[in-house]
């Protein structure tokens, strides 16, 4: 296979290394709380935003430099950005990539045309992923660029609409299973409204979940076996996004009887733009035993947009691995880098930086997070202060086998209250002497 990158394979050189190009934090094989940290992380690289993205912006066109591709919708083209791809998983050691059905093969001017062109690219898909050792971690449809989902997909007023999805999202699954997607991901960017004036919201939904249930038949009958994915975005490109937060999606998913066979795919910068920490979002979804995977990045705090930058915070990347590791880990799911270069990082050997930064950040999450949980401190402190709880009364409570009058009779019989501090700088304290 020919070498498009002038970059050498990314190797651990340990904290004190000086080279750019090298792993100052993340050794795939060290153990930590008893898995290497390549099983914990289970990193994955975006083909849209690496190897489709260009850098444009409003303001201007791209400026990525990307020798090999020549801007055509051929096949040959196509299947030469597999081939970069795959030389750039192997030298950033990355174990798993995802990808948008458009991303990967061009729309052409038919539907078969366009499937025909799609299984193509599968099939080398399938040579490299056994070539290379590498996996899948989801598959999804692109249902948000091309005009026709201009107003929805399957949410669109529509009918013929909703039908040309419907058919799209039955091809993206079929593609996923053959390539041994360990999941399947639902992005709704364009499942929402741009007014109120036009829409009925009810019947929008309706159509949503008649999709979703569909594509629940669907899974079954080709025998998938991974997890359907919902990924929450609250806004941009539309108004109001009816995926906006973990909790509206849980939300909908009850609502709907499709609470178990969906888990969700949650990023970052999405829970900034819905007004929460990625913390909260993670939570919110363990909490409901729905966290199924995590868009790794980061956004510019004071913007109202999608900024998709590298994670580098480590006080982001700790939280992120605090929650993972309560919830016991990915089994199907991982940490995919949804982010981009810079518009000003534009040399090909810039992907590499990018990607070292958010592993090294992340590992440094991980052993950071994996400390904290062994030095157990702050979860004896949640523990304690919850410890009323663990009375008769308590219990009693949460079996939801007490009356108000009981509780006041209590209550009476108690007296005034007496409550302890919540300590929050103390634990902040706590958690900086690990950072």
């Amino acid at each position: 296979m020919a070498e498009y990158f002038n970059v050498p394979a990314i190797e651990f050189e340990g904290p004190q290394s000086r080279n750019p190009l090298a792993f100052k934090h993340y050794n795939p094989e060290e153990l930590v709380g008893g898995k290497s940290m390549a099983e914990h992380l289970r990193f994955a690289s975006p083909y849209w935003h690496t190897m489709r993205g260009t850098g444009a912006d409003p303001f201007g066109a791209g400026t990525m430099e990307m020798p090999w591709d020549d801007g055509s919708d051929s096949e040959a083209n196509a299947l030469k950005r597999l081939d970069v791809f795959f030389e750039f998983l192997n030298k950033c050691k990355i174990d798993y990539y995802c990808w948008h059905d458009r991303d990967i093969a061009p729309e052409l001017a038919t539907i078969p045309e366009t499937n025909a062109i799609l299984d193509k690219v599968v099939d080398r898909l399938e040579e490299l992923q056994k070539e290379h050792n590498k996996k899948l971690l989801w598959g999804t449809a692109c249902l948000f660029v091309h005009p026709r989902y201009g107003q929805g997909a399957a949410t669109s007023p529509f009918l013929d609409v909703y039908a040309r999805a419907a058919g799209q999202i039955r091809k993206a699954m079929e593609c996923t299973k053959r390539l041994g997607g360990e999941g399947y991901v639902f992005w709704g960017g364009r499942e929402g409204y741009a007014t109120l004036i036009n829409t009925n919201v009810k019947k929008e939904l309706d159509h949503l979940a008649a999709m979703l249930h569909m594509a629940v038949d669907y899974k079954k009958e080709i025998g998938f076996d991974g997890p359907f994915y919902i990924e929450p975005k609250p806004q941009e490109p539309t108004t109001h996004q009816y995926d906006s937060d973990s909790a509206a999606c849980l939300n909908f998913l009850r609502e709907y009887g499709l609470m178990e066979h969906f888990k969700l795919n949650l990023e970052t910068n999405h829970a900034t733009l819905a007004g929460h920490t990625m913390q909260h979002e993670l939570r919110i979804a363990a909490d409901a035993g729905a966290l199924g995977s995590v868009d790794a990045n980061d956004g510019t705090a004071n913007c109202g947009w999608d900024t998709d930058e590298f994670p580098t915070d480590l006080y982001l990347t700790t939280s992120v691995m605090l929650e993972v590791l309560r919830a016991g880990g990915f089994t199907t799911g991982g940490l995919n880098f949804d982010a981009k270069r810079r518009r000003d990082s534009f040399t090909t050997e810039d992907l590499f930086h990018a990607h070292i930064a958010g592993m090294d950040a992340f590992a440094r999450g991980l052993k950071i997070a994996n400390a904290i949980i062994e030095d157990g401190r702050l979860d004896d402190f949640v523990k304690a202060r919850y410890s009323s709880w663990d009375s008769d009364l308590g219990r009693k409570i949460e079996a939801g086998e007490c009356s108000l009058a009981e509780l006041e009779a209590y209550a009476l019989e108690r007296g005034e209250p007496e409550i302890s501090s919540g300590r929050q700088e103390m634990l902040e304290s706590l958690i900086n002497q690990f950072i």
